[in-house]
């Protein structure tokens, strides 16, 4: 049995433990990587790289039947499933070897390739290896979920981390769960020519914003999407290529099933308990995303929140700031955004307006700005949508966009609000015209309108410099 001492030992080689393991080595901490399963992680071989990748094909061929309105004859697209697939898997590939096991031992790091579990609260083995660490970081990540439907267990079904391996296109695809991943499949799919179901026991995107959920799932239902809400999957019963999903209000069977009703933090395997670490669906921590066990942190999904790429990308900076130079530094999450990869998009950031209600009550201001009135979305046929802003006291507390390029509009408002702008230094910004931009400056300009423009002491002043200054 091999005897390792370390500075800082890794668990878990996605987005976020390879954040720390990188910036550690690289300012003079030793590492140890344990990783049992692909480099990477979730987000290059299962998630974010594949499915944008995908969703990327279904784009391409929409856009061959959706130019009429500005002049050019629709085309019926001749998608290539296996062809789509060849560009995800290419997408991987180019991507892959920034996550390799080659570069990080290049870096410095040991990387280990077995699966960790704690032996006491200093101690984790891994394979036939025995790290003693100053510091733990447990990156683990996140599974599918799959939920106890009665039946389930009997027939074939997907996750994500086996959809992208299909090479023949669904015929008809039923999705269970009309979350995030389950409606950008669930489009990507519909747009390179699959019949698709997705049944929902609750509301889709019920997460979100109410109103600007409603312009994303309108949009799907009028690509033809079957979106059935607030009836849950009873049983599933069939076979390969003819599976039936049973509901309360009638029975729908497709050739492919895929589940995406949530996830869960993979911690089955480590031996928490024999290392002093409290947990339940996920790590327990505080502020500083220190467990139970001082020596041991937890980031992104195994630290619970938001299962969001660049939380886990964010929380590596949080404990490599606090493990190698001392300092208190904590994790935030209001300023943390997310984004939904649908056409059009549904971004956001901050409270929402249940929260913001709650919280600021009188003093919260809500301002609504269409893309009908961006002169941009015009000249792209793209007017569907909007952006939803919240401010009390003068600074934005939330923001929510549905539409077009939605994710890259979103970053201006979590730069403001992680550095507690004021809605000025938004109004001061110079968006070049014409951009879909201009749409937050617009927000900002509705902010400060009535303040300028329907003020009593405002004309008064004007009127006064008008008729003493020459």
């Amino acid at each position: 049995m091999e005897r390792i001492t370390t500075d800082i030992c890794v668990i878990g080689a996605g987005s976020g433990g390879l954040s720390v393991a990188a910036g550690a080595v690289q300012m003079g901490a030793s590492v140890v990587l344990v990783e049992s399963h692909k480099m990477g992680g979730d987000c290059l071989n299962y998630g974010c790289v594949p499915s944008k990748a995908l969703i990327a094909t279904g784009k391409a061929a929409h856009a061959m039947e959706a130019g009429a309105a500005l002049g050019v004859a629709p085309v019926a697209p001749k998608a290539d499933y296996a062809a789509a697939k060849d560009h995800v898997a290419a997408a991987i590939a180019a991507i892959e070897p920034h996550d390799s096991q080659e570069r990080f031992e290049g870096l410095g790091v040991r990387v280990i390739r077995e699966w960790g579990r704690f032996l006491s609260p200093t101690e984790l083995q891994a394979g036939d290896a025995i790290i003693t660490a100053r510091r733990f970081v447990i990156a683990t990540g996140s599974s599918p979920l799959v939920p106890p439907i009665p039946g389930l267990e009997d027939v074939p079904y997907l996750t994500n981390e086996n959809i992208f391996d299909l090479r023949d296109r669904p015929e008809h695809l039923i999705i269970i769960g009309g979350g995030p991943i389950g409606l950008e499949m669930a489009q990507a799919h519909r747009r390179l020519g699959s019949k698709v179901t997705v049944i929902e026991a609750a509301r889709a995107l019920g997460r979100e914003d109410p109103e600007l959920a409603a312009v994303v799932l309108e949009n799907l239902r009028a690509e033809g999407i079957e979106i059935i809400e607030q009836i849950g999957a009873k049983r599933i019963t069939g076979k390969a290529g003819a599976i039936t999903v049973e509901t309360e209000a009638g029975n729908h069977t497709g050739t492919h099933l895929l589940v995406a009703v949530g996830r869960k933090v993979n911690l089955d395997r480590l031996d928490l308990d024999k290392a002093g670490v409290a947990h339940d669906r996920a790590v327990k921590v505080d502020d500083r995303l220190r467990s139970s066990n001082r020596r041991v942190h937890a980031i992104g999904d195994a630290a619970g929140g938001a299962h969001f790429t660049h939380v886990a990308g964010y929380h590596a900076g949080v404990v490599i700031r606090s493990m190698l130079f001392g300092l208190p530094a904590k994790a935030r999450t209001d300023h943390i955004p997310w984004v939904i990869y649908t056409d059009p998009e549904l971004a956001h950031v901050g409270l929402n307006e249940t929260q913001a209600r709650e919280k600021f009550g009188g003093q919260l201001q809500v301002i609504r700005t269409p893309y009908s009135g961006n002169d941009r979305a015009i000249t792209e046929g793209r007017t569907k949508g909007m952006l939803k802003l919240l401010v009390a006291n003068g600074r934005p507390v939330g923001v929510s966009i549905a539409g077009a390029q939605a994710g890259e509009l979103i970053g201006l408002w979590s730069l403001v609000i992680a550095n507690r702008l004021k809605m000025g230094a938004v109004a001061g910004m110079i968006a070049p015209y014409p951009t879909l931009g201009e749409i937050s400056k617009r927000a900002a300009g509705a902010y400060f309108s009535p303040r300028l423009f329907d003020n009593a002491w405002v004309k008064r002043v004007v009127r006064t410099v008008q008729k003493l200054v020459p």
